[in-house]
Parts: structure tokens; sequence; C-alpha cells
């Protein structure tokens, strides 16, 4: 037998009802985060990080997948949860060879529960044995890199020449850009960055 919406909350089962949309509210819900002084983190903006474009609101990102360095299927709700400063590149890239050590320092002084380095080698000249030799050259030693071999996942999230840093929120979303290389690990790039996980992780215990 159906039950019409006007039939259940007559026969008292309103507080059912409710619950059922309670846990589907649940279960659509993103990471409650709270917000970042956008015009404070602006100020930091110096440098190399002047070119760093903050959006003036969260960008929808792409639910395409990637692979894994295991050749495993992953998409960005791995990285739900904390900040990630999300580089594109590729091993035949020039000045990706000048900015990955910069990436990884940056990892080690800052990576925690609540943000990560994430790399993605984009394009299909990026075979394991290459990523390797290149993280082996330039002494790379706290980052992984996933792959985008079709370049499929990197040109939904309009990835346009390489390389490209891409910063998410908690909730996956874009909330700022860079296009070329930069030194991560610079003091302005640290504090901006602080600045933002501070920001969005203020509201949790």
């Amino acid at each position: 037998m159906t039950l019409t919406l006007s039939k259940l909350i007559s026969r008292g089962h309103a507080a059912a009802f409710a619950a059922t949309l309670y846990a589907a509210a649940l279960a659509g819900a993103t990471h409650a985060v709270a917000e970042p002084d956008w015009t404070a983190i602006e100020s930091l903006k110096s440098g190399q990080m002047k070119g760093l474009a903050i959006h003036g609101e969260a960008k929808d990102t792409s639910d395409l997948t990637f692979l894994t360095f295991a050749d495993e299927t992953a998409d960005l709700s791995a990285f739900e949860g904390r900040v990630v400063v999300l580089n594109f590149w590729a091993t035949w890239c020039g000045p990706c060879r000048h900015e990955m050590p910069g990436l990884d320092a940056l990892q080690a002084t800052l990576g925690s529960d609540n943000f990560s380095v994430e790399l993605i080698a984009t394009g299909p000249r990026n075979e394991h044995a290459k990523i390797e030799k290149f993280f082996d050259s330039v002494q790379i030693e706290n980052l992984v890199s996933y792959r985008d071999p079709d370049g499929a996942f990197s040109r939904d999230m309009a990835i346009l020449g390489l390389p490209i840093t891409v910063i998410l929120d908690p909730n996956g979303k874009e909330i700022a850009r860079l296009r070329g290389d930069a030194e991560w690990n610079s003091p302005e790039a640290q504090a901006i960055l602080t600045e933002i996980v501070k920001g969005y992780m203020a509201g949790e215990t």
C-alpha cells in the first residue's frame, strides 16, 4: 500500500517523516567547515604568490576519476576533509622539475590531517618508471603521484598547460588556482596556506 505525504502526516507519522528527511540530508551533506578570511588572505599575497587567483566563491570540480600510482581508480573524494594543494604536472615538463622540490618540502613542513600536497601526472607520457626516475632525480621523499594517462580528468578541471596548481577546500571544491611554477615552500606560500587551513578548521574540535 502506498502512503502519500498527507496520509503519512495525518496518521501520526510526522516524526518518522522528519527523521527520514534528516537522514537524507545527512547522506547528501558536505563536510561542515568554517570560512577563511579571504580579505586577510589576499593581503598576504606577495612574491610569486601574487599570481595566485583566489576565487570569490568555491567552484565545483570534476567528478571524473584518475588513477593511483598502483593503478587503482580514485577521485577527489579521497581528499575530502582537508585542504589540498593539487599540482598537475608531467615528467617532461621543465618548470615542473623546478617547482617539485618546493612542493615536496611543503608537504614535509605543513602536511597533516588537515592539509596535504597531492600530485596528478597528466597525459600519456608519465609511465610508472618515468615518474620514479623523475622523483629520484630531484630527490622527492614526501610525495607520491596519481596519474591521469588519458588526460580526461585534467581537461575536465580546465588544466591548459603545465604546471597548474589548484587549491581545494575540505569539500573538494576549488578555491584558488596558480598557473605556472612557483616556490610553494616559500614564507609567503606557507603564510597563505596556513591561514586557509586555520580558517576552514576553526570550527573543528
